[in-house]
């Protein structure tokens, strides 16, 4: 499903969080901030190009803040990122978009980005939310390239005799507030 304006900036700005030099609709002096990272701990495997931070996990780089119990972060051999994973209960985000006075949020129990093929997953209880417009799902993915956002619900479990669900599936659900009267 494709998005255009102000849902289309949800997805925007999520891949900048990554770590990857800023996003097109991030703020544009994101991506010139150092990025700080906190932890409990870390460890460095030169060999394997791989950080691991673990507790309390706190990430910042201008307006983006992230925070989870571990975050991995693997290199390719240029020292670049490749692949992260930040997981949580849940992991969190924010950034602040150019132009915006509105936060992007987001959180899940796990959060990955994948930098050569340009997505990004948010994974397990998975929210995004601007203001009052908020996406729910089990899993809310986005293609950085083709600027392509799908969210998946979980499956519900049957009920009796094959009918309705006995219990809610995890269905997507997305809230989209009436336009502000002038």
């Amino acid at each position: 499903m494709k998005f255009t304006g102000m849902r289309r900036n949800f997805a925007w700005c999520l891949w900048g969080l990554w770590l990857a030099g800023g996003a097109a609709h991030a703020l544009s002096t994101d991506k010139d901030q150092p990025i700080e990272i906190e932890a409990d701990a870390a460890q460095l495997d030169k060999t394997k190009q791989v950080t691991i931070y673990t507790g309390n996990v706190v990430v910042t780089q201008g307006s983006i803040r992230m925070t989870g119990d571990k975050l991995t972060v693997y290199y390719d051999d240029n020292q670049q990122l490749k692949d992260a994973y930040l997981d949580g209960r849940p992991a969190y985000f924010k950034q602040r978009p150019d132009g915006q006075n509105v936060d992007f949020e987001g959180w899940a129990l796990k959060m990955e980005y994948h930098a050569k093929e340009n997505l990004l997953h948010l994974i397990d209880q998975a929210k995004l939310k601007q203001g009052d417009q908020v996406m729910t799902g089990a899993r809310i993915s986005y293609d950085t390239e083709r600027s392509l956002l799908t969210a998946r619900g979980t499956a519900a479990k049957a009920g009796p005799e094959g009918g309705r669900p006995a219990t809610p599936g995890g269905r997507v659900k997305i809230i989209i507030p009436p336009k502000k009267k002038q």
